[in-house]
């Protein structure tokens, strides 16, 4: 079956965090939403005709996760990523973002160092800050278009065997790396020298360009996966965020027994009836849409990347391995933290999330969302284009 993903589809109206609360969010009218990571696309035909036969049957109780849920993610694992896992491993959580929440409180107390890689996703040191733990930051190297892990610097920062965690993005959100095996080991060795437990958010996973390969890191060794919680779910694969339902693979007992004390204190048990459901019937059925998708996002990519070249030589585009999130380099335009954010809204009128929020590096960039209709991404460029024509224009007068 061939997926439309060129058909645009009406989001107002429908409680959308990203359409129905831009303006409310940005404060500006007629904003076009590329911001959060939530694609414009409908889940996969399988998915909705799996919720459509369980709404159906009428009765909505507590539900349980059958075994053949764990089973889907698992062979999903497999399958994907070339990552044995085992039914044991599998913890839920209500969303990874609340999932790091309470992995900081479960494991560290208030004071606790946590270490971060920025610019990276902003609600990293949210969760950190506002639980009370002091954030600790081992920023990127930017070198000839290319984010990498400044190790030096990590080394440092571990060497006082002080850092409770380490937050790992992988892929990296918001530059976009995919971590190469060399990588996730010389980082692996550190967290073990140093006693750091990792926290690897890999809810990208699934979304790698061409020539790049995904390694989970707790598939790196046996002792990474024992010193280690990944961060899993099906929300930005399938799009299926508003499900808040994601799964915590967790290899070490003794961490995983601390994670489910903790969540029984909490009383949070199990996912929602549906989250269960489409879980698994994404990770059963969705592969040949999420395939096609792939392909899509790879030609957005190429579309944006050639758009902005040709058309707006002043904004440089980092190129993504990873997510369907590209890091715009927007120095070359001459604006300030804010007056960048405020150009774009106020003068493209297009709602991204500028890169200072992001953390140290993030300065000057911006994050814009290409997982949406080929008409969507061309309609925002081209705002991007006018507003920049505009003030070169003034710029030179």
């Amino acid at each position: 079956m061939k997926y439309d993903f060129n058909r645009v589809v009406n989001r107002y109206d429908t409680a959308s965090v990203k359409w129905d609360e831009v303006e409310k969010r940005f404060g500006e009218k007629d904003l076009l939403p590329m911001w959060v990571a939530d694609m414009d696309f409908m889940v996969p035909p399988p998915v909705l005709d799996a919720i459509k036969r369980r709404a159906e049957h009428g009765i909505m109780g507590y539900t349980s996760q059958p075994e053949s849920y764990f089973d889907a993610v698992m062979d999903w694992m497999e399958k994907r990523h070339k990552w044995t896992i085992k039914k044991e491993w599998i913890y839920f959580s209500p969303g990874v973002v609340p999932g790091l929440n309470m992995i900081i409180q479960a494991f560290t107390s208030p004071g606790d160092k946590i270490l971060i890689q920025p610019p990276v996703y902003y609600p990293f040191a949210g969760s950190i800050i506002n639980n009370g733990r002091q954030l600790v930051y081992n920023q990127l190297l930017f070198e000839d278009g290319l984010y990498k892990i400044d190790f030096n610097d990590l080394f440092k920062k571990l060497a006082g065997k002080d850092v409770k965690l380490l937050i790992l993005c992988s892929p990296h959100n918001p530059v976009g790396r995919v971590w190469s095996k060399e990588e996730l080991a010389e980082l692996g060795d550190m967290c073990l020298d140093c006693q750091t437990l990792v926290v690897s958010d890999e809810i990208h996973c699934d979304i790698t360009y061409e020539n790049y390969v995904h390694i989970p890191f707790c598939a790196v060794s046996d002792e990474f996966g024992k010193n280690s919680i990944t961060c899993t779910a099906p929300s930005k694969t399938f799009n299926m965020p508003g499900l808040q339902t994601a799964n915590l693979i967790i290899p070490n007992p003794a961490i995983a027994e601390t994670y489910a004390r903790y969540m029984k204190k909490l009383g949070l048990l199990r996912p929602n009836v549906f989250g269960i459901l489409l879980t698994e019937s994404a990770y059963r059925c969705g592969s040949k849409w999420l395939d096609q998708l792939l392909e899509y996002l790879q030609q957005n990519l190429v579309f944006l990347t050639g758009y902005i070249r040709d058309r707006i030589p002043q904004i440089k585009v980092v190129k993504p391995e990873g997510t369907y999130l590209v890091w715009l380099d927007c120095r070359d335009l001459g604006l300030g933290v804010k007056q960048l954010e405020q150009f774009m809204l106020k003068q493209a009128k297009v709602a991204l999330d500028d890169g200072y929020i992001f953390g140290p590096g993030g300065e000057g960039f911006t994050r814009i969302n290409i997982a949406c209709p080929r008409s969507t991404l061309e309609e925002g460029l081209r705002r991007i284009e006018t507003a920049v024509k505009k003030l070169s224009v003034m710029n030179d007068s």
